[in-house]
């Protein structure tokens, strides 16, 4: 399946996500829960050398936790998207290469399998 990683339009709400048309065709939505617990900075992917940081989306003791938002979201260049988190995270870029590899869809979870 050949694939896009250039967008076509891009919709940020802070209050749900992100959604992204690309020029393939294909249409990729991501929850704000999602996107946080796929930050690809080296602090929550463990690339300094500590632990990954757990995803909250995989927690069966979830604790009380005020309610995530997406406080700003701005373009990086051409290629990508950084978010500032309402848990003070903020150093997450997320490149449009990073986000059609995480497409939550059916049809991408089996192309990018062990992802």
């Amino acid at each position: 399946m050949p694939f896009s990683t250039d967008p076509e339009h891009i919709a940020i709400s802070r209050s749900t996500g992100i959604k992204i048309d690309w020029k393939d065709g294909h249409r990729s939505e991501y929850e704000l829960q999602y996107l946080r617990d796929e930050c690809p900075c080296a602090n929550c992917t463990g690339a300094h050398g500590t632990p990954p940081r757990p995803k909250e989306s995989e927690s069966p003791f979830q604790m009380y936790k005020p309610v995530l938002k997406m406080l700003d979201a701005k373009p990086v260049g051409h290629y990508a998207i950084q978010i500032q988190w309402s848990d003070g995270h903020s150093a997450g870029i997320y490149s449009y290469e990073h986000l059609r590899h995480i497409c939550p869809c059916e049809d991408c979870k089996a192309v990018f399998e062990g992802r």
